[in-house]
């Protein structure tokens, strides 16, 4: 609990401490004509703007880093199941994406028997079923509608095998 408190603490004084270097002018670079600040984060691989309700329920998530993987103008992503050291994790843990979008989850292998099944706060519901451990094995889902979507393998929900999707209007 303490690793994850400063790990938000650091994020927010960052965040901070870069938007006090913005409003005084001190950003960087350029001459602020076209809004960017030239440094990282532009290859769309990972944003640090993570909505706190997926924040806060991949807290204890497996390979989360406090980062969500963004998607949007993509028409299917996929996820791997089954990912991390110990076969416990989401591949990425969370994601953006927009309405309409298509998740493919693909098993891995690893980490023993899987499913995808979404929790009792999630925007919609959906479940891949019975567990399997068969590499390669898929289950898609479309999301149509914006919202905050939270699921869980279900056999190793106590390993931290977590995952949230952020659907945003396109």
């Amino acid at each position: 609990m303490s690793d994850r408190l400063s790990r938000r603490r650091y994020v927010a004084g960052t965040g901070a401490a870069l938007a006090l270097g913005t409003i005084a002018g001190c950003s960087g670079g350029g001459d602020g004509g076209d809004g960017s600040d030239g440094g990282d984060g532009d290859d769309g691989s990972a944003e640090d703007d993570v909505p706190s309700e997926i924040d806060e329920y991949l807290s204890d998530a497996q390979l989360y880093e406090g980062t969500i993987a963004d998607h949007t103008g993509e028409d299917e992503v996929s996820v791997a199941v089954g990912a991390g050291d110990t076969g416990f994790a989401f591949d990425p843990p969370a994601l953006r994406i927009d309405a309409g979008t298509t998740v493919v989850w693909e098993w891995t292998g690893e980490g023993g028997a899987h499913n995808v099944a979404s929790v009792e706060d999630s925007a919609a519901e959906f479940n891949s079923g019975d567990a399997v451990d068969d590499e390669g094995e898929t289950f898609e889902e479309t999301f149509e509608e914006a919202g905050i979507q939270l699921y869980v393998c279900t056999p190793h929900e106590a390993n931290g095998m977590l995952g949230a999707i952020e659907v945003v209007e396109s």
